[in-house]
């Protein structure tokens, strides 16, 4: 279990992270809709994932959700260390009622973020969706992973948020999976990523 906490004056969160556990999640950030999402990550991606935070949601949402996904960015990249044996590429189709998300990523060791979708409202109860970028964009720049969203369809916003958490998750998975043909191999022409 990697654990990384992260104090600032407008957020304190601790992130365990256990990527090759059962998809067991305990998350308190404050903010339920992020709660609600960064489960999906836990429970699609197989990974086991402990978050607290205690931000300044009195302000509003944003602080907490930027710095949540910094601290599970920083995790991330952590556990998956020089990424020797694992398969550097995940992908995954979602589908949730009529919303449909494809999320791919590239263990890269460089941050990039194509987030494309268009929302159908700009909040989900109390909850900003623009949000849901500044999770993303904090991870990536962390984790250091290159990352594809595109919510290829949908009418409600939940759904479309829960197809990319999901999908985000899976994808995940799947490029964190020990790959046996490269035991102890960084899966890289360059050597290193």
């Amino acid at each position: 279990m990697i654990k990384v906490s992260r104090k600032t004056n407008e957020t304190d969160i601790s992130v365990e992270l256990n990527l090759y556990g059962t998809g067991k999640a305990d998350i308190d950030t404050g903010v339920p809709f992020l709660d609600h999402m960064l489960d999906q990550i836990a429970r699609h991606g197989l990974m086991d994932l402990i978050i607290k935070c205690d931000g300044d949601t009195e302000i509003d949402d944003h602080h907490s959700v930027e710095d949540i996904g910094i601290t599970l960015g920083q995790a991330f990249a952590k556990a998956v260390g020089n990424k020797a044996g694992l398969a550097r590429y995940g992908h995954a189709f979602v589908p949730l009622d009529e919303a449909l998300s494809r999320v791919v990523l590239d263990l890269s060791g460089r941050p990039g973020l194509e987030l494309n979708v268009n929302f159908t409202r700009a909040m989900i109860g109390s909850f900003d969706v623009d949000l849901i970028s500044e999770f993303f964009q904090g991870f990536v720049n962390h984790a250091l992973i290159t990352l594809h969203i595109d919510n290829l369809k949908g009418v409600n916003s939940h759904h479309q948020s829960e197809t990319i958490f999901k999908a985000f998750g899976r994808a995940l998975r799947m490029a964190v999976t020990l790959d046996e043909r490269q035991v102890g191999v960084i899966p890289s022409t360059k050597g290193s990523l």
